[in-house]
């Protein structure tokens, strides 16, 4: 009897398990914006994604702010193996940030570009106060 209990809370636990991945997309990038100056993440920055095409252009892949973490996980949709290898550049609108924090700053925005290959997951963060900035891959 103990036996079937088990069996039976291990097939709803399964379930349960794909039903929130069949619901939840997988993402392959995100970021997030940590101010040094403060501390503290960087909440409602504004973030684009763009991917350069063939031609050297930029295509708008997706638009978002970060959220009360300073953190934006829901870029670019898992594309499978290879399904989205390119250069990509995310822009982060730095300068309203800061002035609404009466502070004034030498970048008025910051762009990251990497490349993506793989199917692995890209984190690509910033670390950031009004006079400089770092980036690095996270996980």
């Amino acid at each position: 009897m103990k036996w079937i209990r088990m069996v039976a809370i291990a097939v709803s636990v399964l379930l349960f398990a794909v039903r929130v991945s069949a619901k939840d997309p997988v993402y392959q990038l995100s970021t997030h914006m940590l101010d040094v100056s403060q501390g503290a993440p960087a909440a409602d920055v504004a973030v684009a994604l763009y991917a350069a095409e063939e031609d050297g252009s930029w295509r708008l892949v997706a638009e978002r702010r970060t959220d009360g973490n300073g953190r934006v996980g829901d870029l670019l949709p898992h594309g499978g193996p290879n399904g989205n290898d390119g250069v990509y550049r995310l822009r982060f609108e730095t300068e309203p940030y800061f002035a609404a924090r009466g502070l004034g700053s030498i970048y008025p925005y910051v762009e990251v570009t990497f490349r993506i290959a793989g199917d692995g997951h890209y984190h690509i963060p910033i670390t950031m106060s009004a006079n400089g900035y770092s980036t690095y891959r996270g996980n």
